[in-house]
């Protein structure tokens, strides 16, 4: 049976268990606790102070969510993607995405290679097929199109 979220000491204790396990955003950690439960009015009291507490980071969760993502070999337009409709803003991911230090072609580059082994694509439908995969992943389209028709890296 699921612990009762009804004081504010076990509303702070939920989201810090959450928290343990790894960075969230603000509107993330509410979700998670109105779905456990807890009323709304306590979930605010109990975030204000995480967040004055330095608990709770926008920043921080941007920076993971960030870095974890280019691990995985997604680009800059899916994780901007996945951010919105985490309910960060805009300004804020534009932000962390000029601020990561990633080297997105360089991305793009490694997702390429593992996918298609280095091989440039012999015919249009090949070329699709792989223009398809890396635009999927969040690639721009002009860099794609650099790497697909053999440009030199910048």
């Amino acid at each position: 049976m699921p612990a009762l979220l009804d004081t504010p000491a076990a509303v702070r204790v939920a989201a810090m268990d959450l928290l343990a396990r790894r960075e969230h955003g603000r509107q993330e950690l509410a979700r998670k606790l109105r779905k456990r439960g807890a009323p709304a009015e306590l979930i605010d009291e109990a975030l204000d102070r995480l967040a004055e507490q330095g608990l709770l980071n926008e920043g921080r969760y941007l920076e993971s969510y960030i870095a974890s993502r280019a691990r995985a070999g997604y680009g800059p337009m899916r994780i901007r993607e996945e951010l919105s409709q985490r309910g960060l803003s805009r300004s804020d991911i534009e932000q962390a995405l000029n601020a990561c230090g990633e080297d997105w072609t360089a991305h793009l580059h490694e997702v390429w290679r593992r996918k298609f082994s280095g091989r440039l694509p012999k015919d249009m439908k090949e070329r699709a097929q792989q223009g398809r995969f890396l635009s999927y992943r969040g690639f721009a389209l002009d860099s794609i199109g650099k790497l697909l028709r053999g440009a030199p890296e910048d």
